[in-house]
């Protein structure tokens, strides 16, 4: 008995540990899989800002004309910027059907960054859709760090802020709180827009919204086909129950 229970604290441990995350509450992002519209501007905003570093391997761009409503040729010219070295050390034409790759051939992303740049594939599906969306608008500047931002979220982060376009630049604004071991720390407690953007703080966060729905897609595309096959699924089990239990009266009558 004991090692049963020693056995499931040691299966919960790592649901406890994300549980308790670092403290710093997420904001609540209202993901929305149906919303077309959503979805291909969130694809727009990936691609334009994300996939010149960052690629999603396990996503092809044919997906978005079978899955989100738009034409082959409306992907072809609106949302294929990258060239394809994966036959010819010179590139080729990225066609429709291929992976989405990043533009940065890793070669250059370990001499720029010092590291290999991470795929997006599944990083909402590791992180948490509420998570995306906070470290996203939680830029702000920091001159000691290389690129001149940090990040709320994820602190002393190496990543520029790619977004500063859309929404310019804001410093923190800090208060002090008492911490656990009794010493005052600062605490971010908001954000002053020093640079505007492009758009407004509710265009921006709505911008967002749109690009974490779309990677939240992108880590899982069949998600609305898998939850309309489960309810057909459920039915048919709850069907099947009817099924065999009169069977199995049928079966064990005449031993009874």
């Amino acid at each position: 008995m004991k090692k049963l229970i020693t056995a499931f604290l040691m299966t919960m441990m790592p649901v406890l540990v994300m549980a308790a995350g670092d403290g710093m509450h997420n904001d609540k992002v209202d993901i929305d899989l149906s919303n077309k519209a959503s979805l291909q501007n969130g694809a727009k905003l990936f691609v334009t800002y994300c996939l010149s570093c960052h690629s999603a391997k396990a996503m092809r761009y044919n997906r978005l004309v079978s899955d989100l409503g738009m034409t082959q040729e409306q992907v072809e010219k609106n949302l294929i910027f990258t060239s394809d070295f994966s036959k010819k050390e010179d590139g080729e034409a990225t066609k429709v059907g291929s992976l989405m790759e990043v533009a940065m051939q890793a070669r250059d992303a370990k001499q720029w960054f010092g590291t290999k740049i991470p795929d997006l594939s599944v990083v909402a599906r590791s992180r948490g859709a509420d998570w995306l969306y906070t470290y996203l608008r939680t830029f702000y500047i920091d001159k000691s760090r290389p690129y001149g931002v940090n990040n709320q979220r994820f602190p002393s982060v190496g990543m520029p802020h790619v977004m500063w376009e859309l929404e310019g630049f804001k410093k923190a604004v800090y208060e002090d709180h008492k911490g656990a071991d009794g010493k005052v720390h600062k605490v971010i407690s908001g954000f002053e827009t020093v640079v505007p953007g492009k758009l407004s703080t509710v265009e921006f966060d709505n911008a967002m919204r749109d690009l974490v729905n779309y990677m939240v897609y992108m880590g899982e595309p069949a998600l609305l086909v898998r939850k309309t096959i489960g309810v057909w699924v459920m039915l048919f089990l709850v069907l099947f129950f009817f099924v065999a239990y009169a069977m199995k009266k049928e079966f064990w009558k005449d031993l009874h």
